[in-house]
């Protein structure tokens, strides 16, 4: 038999830690170029609720240039983060789920997994709710249709298909919307600047009486995207990766223009446009400024491009990583496509309304949370384990990744304490999430954790039969929980391309 055939027949079996979804991806199946999963990062960093960031700034008194810098370089320091958890994917083909099955054990990984799927679900509702409002803004004017619920039902419905097609249809959905965004975004700028000018108002001299700070600016746009950080293996176990990369810039090529240059610039634009509609207009929301500052085929035009703006985003930064978290809570009875509708529901059950009305309040105590998985992360791939990583225990529940139970305190402990101390100081969670959990873990780890949970990974000198993309290997399962390392040679076509 074929490793092909082997891995097709493993497809159908499941136990309590094995569904297909989430199984290691080999080399072969990671069809997302360095252009397309740029692409995707730009649909993902244009998001409705972006341009409040720069309305938020602005109003807090600090200058339009401010507001652009002090966003970018946000995003250049939380793209450079995402780099770091990116070669999860890259080195091991993991999904972020499965990997924190090794700092908080094989069921301890649920608590944490399950509570950044719960905020990419809530993250999924805002965004449907503000497509809706697009759609409803298409439908009044054609049909004379006016009831957003019905539209937002409806685009929710759309999303959930879309997303459980897989991965390449999320990527060609990036690839339409990415220029898109870049258009009516253009159109935005140049149209709002023209209103703030009759105004008699220099946007870029603009100051409101806010007392709004840098710092707090910054590190709001850090918890923004904290979420994506953590779990970004979920997509770049996709990208496509050169096999016997050892280099980690070379592993991750395909990885950089996303991170450095897709995200910061785009997410700067935006928040700064959204910083512009709040001088020329009062508000932020590009949803009512397009439906008061345009009319006929260029107000339908442009609210189609503001769907696709959030539908782009949804897919690859929400519904995906909440449906892979429920997989693995239950893979024996939740595959992906579930997992999707599943995610999908909670989503729209969320009242995000609420929730954007609220949104720095939101950013702030998720963003302690998850700031601290992150650290914890790290400090597990790169201090502790040095990118080596037994992936065969992974899946195996009396395995090396058992701990205590199933459950890893020295995870749960550093994830709650430093989660709560970010908490508590929410202005700067991100800044005391992440370096606390990743101090916390690996001390409890090295003084009371690993003498008594020995780990293959440290016990064999930091053997390479522990690599995965960096030595031209990959994991493959060939049935009944057993896996086999595989030389990219005697890799086969035809093997699992979606999720």
């Amino acid at each position: 038999m074929t490793i092909t055939a082997q891995y097709t027949q493993s497809a159908q079996e499941r136990n309590a830690l094995i569904e297909e979804s989430i199984l290691p991806t080999a080399l072969n199946q990671r069809p997302i170029s360095m252009l397309g999963y740029a692409w995707i990062w730009v649909g993902i960093a244009v998001i409705i609720a972006t341009y409040s960031l720069g309305a938020t700034g602005i109003g807090g008194g600090i200058s339009l240039g401010m507001v652009v810098f002090t966003i970018f370089l946000a995003n250049v320091g939380i793209g450079l983060f995402m780099l770091l958890t990116a070669d999860i994917g890259t080195e091991h083909g993991l999904s972020f789920a499965v990997y924190l099955r090794a700092p908080f054990g094989v069921r301890g990984t649920h608590l944490p997994a399950i509570s950044r799927g719960l905020v990419a679900a809530m993250w999924f509702g805002i965004q449907t709710y503000l497509g809706a409002l697009a759609l409803n803004g298409i439908g009044s004017h054609f049909l004379g249709f006016d009831n957003w619920f019905a539209w937002y039902v409806a685009f929710g419905i759309v999303q959930v298909v879309n997303t459980a097609c897989g991965i390449k249809s999320i990527e060609r959905l990036a690839a339409l919307a990415a220029p898109c965004i870049i258009g009516i975004s253009v159109w935005m700028y140049f149209t709002l600047e023209g209103i703030a000018q009759t105004k008699g108002l220099n946007i870029w001299n603009f100051h409101a009486e806010g007392r709004m700070s840098l710092l707090v600016l910054f590190i709001a746009n850090l918890g923004f995207w904290s979420t994506m950080a953590i779990d970004i293996p979920n997509l770049t176990r996709f990208v496509k990766t050169e096999s016997g990369a050892r280099p980690f810039f070379e592993r991750n090529k395909n990885i950089f223009a996303a991170q450095l240059i897709a995200l910061p610039v785009t997410q700067a634009m935006i928040a700064g446009i959204g910083g512009v509609s709040f001088i020329a207009t009062g508000s932020w929301n590009p949803i009512e400024v397009i439906q008061g500052q345009s009319q006929g085929f260029s107000l339908i035009l442009l609210l189609v491009l503001v769907v696709l703006a959030q539908w782009s985003t949804n897919t690859a930064a929400n519904l995906v990583p909440s449906a892979l978290t429920l997989v693995n809570l239950s893979p024996r009875y939740i595959n992906y496509k579930l997992g999707v509708v599943l995610a999908g529901i909670i989503g729209t059950l969320c009242f995000p309304w609420q929730i954007l009305n609220n949104l720095f309040v939101f950013l702030g105590y998720y963003g302690a949370f998850l700031s601290a998985i992150g650290g914890i992360m790290t400090a597990d791939y790169y201090l502790i384990r040095r990118r080596r990583v037994n992936v065969p225990d992974l899946y195996n529940m009396k395995g090396q990744f058992r701990y205590a139970g199933g459950v890893n305190w020295a995870g749960i402990v550093s994830w709650i304490g430093a989660g709560g101390m970010a908490a508590w100081y929410s202005d700067y969670a991100f800044i005391i999430g992440f370096p606390l959990g990743l101090v916390l873990y690996y001390v409890l780890m090295k003084a009371f954790v690993l003498p008594s949970n020995p780990q293959q990974e440290l016990s064999s000198g930091y053997s390479d039969r522990f690599l995965g993309t960096s030595v031209g290997m990959s994991w493959v399962h060939l049935g009944e929980g057993q896996f086999q390392r595989v030389a990219t040679a005697e890799l086969k076509s035809g093997g699992r391309e979606d999720l």
